[in-house]
């Protein structure tokens, strides 16, 4: 009879557990404000964070070797990418700690103690004896989750892992975004100086011309020491290209995980190309953006913890079990008079607690509507990224068009001024006038095209990592 009890005891707990409910809401995704076009360039539409999607060596648009080479050094070396990975980790450990708690628990127990009776004044069989105890058991519980209180913990635990994904993902991006682009500003400070060296030289020349006249007394001091300045105010431009060259360099070996006194990178001419990034960029790369993905999961994970705290105020089923054997004597250590078992439910409730459950679930509710204002707030914030990189893309196009056309001329003006010094039609200061300018603008044009640069890696950052490039060779 007792065993048929036992029986209908485990299937009855059995039946609960599989037809239980989840107390709390089932998860939806936050609906986010989404403009219909985007207001500088392309279509648009609503963005589905898609963070699992493959990612494409998007570096490789700028046709540089050298960078590819670095790039791919930064999953191995960069510290912050190495943290976000041991947090995965971390957050995948995490999920099978929660999923440890949907299954029994089982717990054996050897034991051999001595002990003595106390030999007290009204004496009795037993009094004053010594006593040799073996027991060996098994112990077993588990909590049924009828509320669903272990099921919403690993749902939420699943939740941050996917987040913690996302973060990893974002590390890398950011770590390989922010090596592109110190990269491209070192190059531009090469080109940077090999334009001042060559202003240099051809200064030489001039001050080397002005002396000449100075010394033949068709030209006046003022002349030669206009010359001279000129000469030495590009010198100290170019040694100052040099720090700042020298910074990025040390930017670049951080981001490999070298100590900076160990790399180098020597200086070469520019040889990048502005990548042809299509105007109606497909709406999947905004989906595909890292931070999105991540404010998204952690919304799903902050509401799996509205229904943890909504379960705390139903009673917890646990069933218990134990089995074993106990004796005196070693001999009759595991024969059948010597064992003993239990089975048995258990209901846990909470009667009074002064408001402790009343507060979490307002704390976990409070911290689901925080998450889902972090979560539209990142994509309000990746609209502005890809809006602001599209018009200064299209700014500066026209920018550096403009700018162009302007060296150019300084430069003409700077070789038709030397014919008529050297004719003796206008004075020096003329000609170091617009040498400067031509200098200027020269320095100028090389800045647009760094500027150019950066928004590219920038518009490639904010749409999630690039895209692939299909066997036609267009950019898709």
């Amino acid at each position: 009879m007792n065993s048929r009890v036992v029986t209908l005891a485990a299937i009855a707990a059995a039946t609960a557990v599989l037809g239980g409910c989840m107390v709390g809401r089932d998860y939806q995704r936050p609906a986010a404000e989404a403009p219909a076009v985007y207001k500088e360039a392309g279509s648009w539409k609503p963005a589905q964070p898609r963070d699992d999607a493959v990612r494409g060596r998007w570096w490789e648009i700028f046709r540089d070797p050298q960078l590819d080479t670095l790039v791919e050094q930064i999953q191995i070396s960069n510290q912050n990418v190495q943290v976000a990975e041991a947090k995965f980790r971390q957050a995948r450990a995490l999920v099978q700690s929660s999923r440890a708690g949907l299954f029994p628990t089982v717990n054996g127990n050897v034991a051999v103690t001595r002990s003595r009776s106390p030999a007290g004044v009204t004496g009795g069989t037993t009094a004053g004896r010594i006593f040799t105890n073996h027991s060996a058991d098994l112990e077993a519980s588990w909590e049924a989750d009828v509320w669903g209180r272990l099921r919403r913990t690993v749902e939420a635990s699943e939740a941050g892992a996917q987040a913690s994904a996302a973060d990893l993902v974002l590390a890398l991006l950011s770590a390989q975004a922010d090596l592109v682009s110190n990269y491209f500003q070192l190059r531009i400070l090469d080109a940077q100086r090999q334009l001042l060296d060559d202003t240099v030289a051809a200064l030489r020349k001039s001050l080397e011309l002005t002396n000449n006249r100075y010394v033949a007394g068709v030209a006046g001091k003022v002349d030669l020491v206009q010359a001279e300045t000129l000469l030495r105010s590009t010198q100290a431009q170019a040694l100052d290209t040099g720090v700042q060259r020298a910074q990025f360099e040390h930017a670049i070996a951080v981001l490999l995980g070298k100590p900076p006194a160990e790399f180098a990178i020597a200086p070469a001419p520019v040889a990048i190309a502005m990548p042809e990034i299509p105007v109606g960029l497909p709406s999947e790369l905004l989906e595909r953006r890292p931070d999105i993905a991540g404010a998204e999961r952690r919304v799903a994970a902050a509401n799996a913890q509205v229904g943890v705290a909504k379960a705390a105020f139903f009673p917890s089923l646990i069933l218990s079990s134990s089995l074993g054997y106990r004796s005196t004597d070693l001999s009759q250590w595991f024969a059948a008079p010597s064992r003993f078992w239990s089975f048995g439910p258990a209901l846990a409730q909470a009667i009074f607690d002064a408001g402790l459950r009343r507060a979490a679930e307002a704390q976990a509710i409070a911290a689901y509507d925080a998450s889902v204002a972090t979560y539209r707030q990142t994509v309000l914030a990746g609209f502005q990224e890809v809006e602001d990189n599209l018009a200064a893309l299209r700014l500066l196009e026209e920018e550096a068009d403009v700018q162009e056309l302007a060296a150019s001329a300084a430069r003409e003006a700077v070789v038709l001024t030397i014919n008529q010094y050297k004719a003796g039609t206008v004075s020096y200061l003329n000609v170091v006038t617009l040498q400067s300018t031509q200098l200027s603008n020269e320095r100028a044009a090389a800045g647009i095209l760094g500027r150019r640069l950066a928004a590219s890696v920038a518009l490639i950052r904010a749409l999630g990592g690039g895209w692939q490039v299909p066997a036609s060779g267009g950019a898709q």
